[in-house]
């Protein structure tokens, strides 16, 4: 029946201009806590967090090393209101964000609502490890993306542990044939049937065991000598590390909310990426900037183990 009521408003000509106004509204507003400590900057940080804590010493970490002090931070929680974090935030000088409605699509609506001045907006999950420059590099690679042969809608770094990235810092660091040898042959492709989703040993090669394979500082750094280079992403991309711009957000009509159940886990990464596609703005990954992904869900219990015995390979240097 409500679909049947949504069909008619939208279809009706005197009250579409309503169902547009209230799709807008709901898209953008929910029921919300911020702690504000904005510095109206043109960039904004945002990271989605509040189920990992035992990430937060290394994740935060980074962030408070390699960012810059003029971007706005601010921490996001879907659908619960973390003391851990309110307190984190506090000391770090960042903005905490929360919602009563655990939905990801909505909760960075808002909290780029409600940051009316920023123009570009960094996207972390609360499981990516920044590295050195991280920022400024991504946006180095952003502005030569849009003097190139493509509009970029997004912008990404080279991600071991992701679909895309996989396959392309193993070509880059001629570890592709030690890869198939000890799980598969690298592919450009992104699924629960990749070794690099379900084998939390394939995981751990990547993130360093056996000393085979750089550490993600390591690799940043040598890339980052490489001149500068943008490729467009022709696969399903795994959006924990993005940059886009304001326009491009409101362009795409923010990311989809719906009226059901559910978190919405991954239908933002749907929107993006078919809107990449269909508007001819591809999603580009940066050459020469690497950060850390610690897991994909069915590798994240044995990931975690693995993280805290080995916290050195983790944490800001």
């Amino acid at each position: 029946m409500l679909k049947i009521i949504k069909n008619f408003a939208r279809e009706n000509k005197f009250l579409n201009p309503y169902y547009k106004i209230a799709k807008e509204h709901r898209r953008l507003y929910g029921k919300y806590q911020w702690e504000n400590r904005s510095k109206c900057s043109k960039k904004l940080c945002i990271i989605l967090a509040g189920y990992k804590e035992y990430l937060y010493p290394a994740v935060f970490g980074r962030i408070l090393k390699y960012a810059p002090s003029d971007m706005d931070i601010c921490v996001c929680s879907s659908g619960i209101y973390s003391e851990k974090l309110s307190t984190l935030c506090k000391e770090y000088g960042w903005s905490y964000l929360s919602t009563k409605r655990n939905h990801v699509a909505l909760i960075q609506n808002i909290a780029i609502r409600l940051h009316s001045k920023a123009e570009y907006i960094y996207k972390l999950d609360e499981d990516i490890f920044i590295t050195a420059n991280y920022f400024e590099h991504l946006m180095d690679a952003y502005r030569h993306a849009e003097q190139g042969d493509y509009v970029p809608g997004v912008l990404a770094p080279l991600i071991p542990v992701n679909g895309y990235g996989n396959c392309r810092v193993l070509e880059k660091l001629g570890l592709s044939a030690e890869y198939e040898k000890r799980f598969e042959r690298p592919k450009y492709q992104l699924g629960p049937f990749r070794e690099i989703e379900k084998n939390p040993e394939a995981v751990q090669f990547i993130w360093g065991k056996g000393r085979i394979v750089p550490s993600i500082d390591e690799i940043n750094a040598r890339f980052a000598s490489d001149l500068l280079e943008e490729r467009p992403c022709a696969i399903r991309f795994s959006i924990g590390a993005i940059l886009f711009k304001r326009s491009f957000w409101k362009e795409m009509g923010y990311f989809p909310v719906g009226m059901g159940k559910g978190a919405g886990l991954g239908g933002d990464e749907v929107a993006l990426c078919n809107f990449c596609c269909m508007s001819s703005q591809p999603l580009m990954v940066s050459e020469n900037v690497v950060v850390g992904h610690l897991s994909f869900g069915p590798t994240n219990q044995a990931m975690k183990e693995y993280f805290l015995s080995n916290k050195q390979l983790f944490m800001p240097s």
